[in-house]
């Protein structure tokens, strides 16, 4: 994607110092676009960078790209507002949030609007079908307590009221917070248990939880202790089951998930045996185990 040289795009001058291509390295992540593209909103953070005439000062990369230290990922975002000022993101985005944090970065106020959390006067969700963002909607943000408290205390508040269908229906869609769905948890561990069974079987550290199931509600529950490495970019409607987690506890695990809501409705295990030496009776347990947690 990236280009060898800038030799079809226009020289720069004293008077214009960008070429009329240009090549960005957005926290590792290339982006080949227009100068025009990036000063199209006056006032924010790239106008000003694309516009000084003191190229120097900007960072480069190694091969001379420009670089910008942010997340190269929701850049793209950032970039497509840029061309056209409007916001198009997938069904059931889940990184709203830090988006919106983004945008702040990059000093854009209309895309900042667009992304903020809209609450009606009864503090329910607006119709806005992109305000489903499961950082912002977890089971522990003030957002969702103010909404389950105000839908504990409608049906007394319209009991006499002519507006008792639509408030109902407000009601309704607090329910609906949370979506449903699997998440499995997987790890393969080891033990050894001597001759004697009474005794107590040594325990070896787990090696890797692995996360298996829908990728925005692995992200909605682990957040930031959730390592996409070995499937990164992977859209927020599909599955995969290469995500593991930063951290080597199960019960850390099993709290995070009861916390969002999830309660596991399934375990299987498997496991092979070995004698650990010739010389002795003790045996190596090796198992791989499956928690398989579900949210309604």
């Amino acid at each position: 994607m990236a280009l060898a040289d800038n030799t079809g795009c226009a020289k720069p001058s004293e008077d214009f110092p960008f070429p009329e291509i240009i090549e960005l390295n957005v926290g590792g992540q290339v982006y080949i676009t227009r100068h025009p593209t990036l000063v199209s909103v006056p006032g924010s953070l790239l106008w000003e960078m694309f516009t000084q005439k003191n190229i120097r000062s900007l960072a480069r990369d190694s091969k001379g790209r420009f670089f910008v230290d942010r997340d190269g990922f929701l850049f793209r975002y950032i970039l497509d507002y840029m061309r056209d000022q409007q916001l198009v993101l997938p069904d059931h985005f889940p990184e709203r949030s830090r988006l919106q944090r983004e945008a702040e970065y990059f000093m854009l106020p209309e895309l900042v609007k667009m992304l903020a959390p809209k609450l009606s006067k009864q503090n329910s969700l607006g119709d806005d079908p992109c305000q489903s963002d499961p950082e912002e909607l977890s089971p522990n943000a003030d957002a969702t307590r103010n909404l389950t408290s105000a839908s504990a205390a409608l049906p007394t508040a319209v009991a006499s009221g002519p507006g008792g269908a639509v408030t109902a229906g407000v009601g309704a869609a607090s329910t609906d917070v949370r979506r449903a769905g699997f998440i499995t948890i997987g790890y393969r561990g080891s033990y050894t248990l001597g001759r004697d069974s009474q005794t107590d079987a040594k325990f070896r550290r787990v090696a890797r939880i692995m996360v298996c199931g829908k990728t925005s509600l692995a992200k909605e529950v682990f957040g930031d202790t959730l390592n996409e490495s070995r499937d990164p970019d992977r859209p927020p409607e599909r599955y995969t089951s290469r995500y593991y987690l930063k951290f080597t506890f199960l019960e850390q695990a099993f709290d995070k998930l009861a916390d969002a809501g999830f309660h596991m409705v399934a375990c299987n295990s498997t496991g092979t045996c070995a004698f650990a030496h010739d010389q002795t009776d003790d045996r190596i347990w090796t198992s791989y185990t499956e928690y398989v947690f579900y949210r309604e």
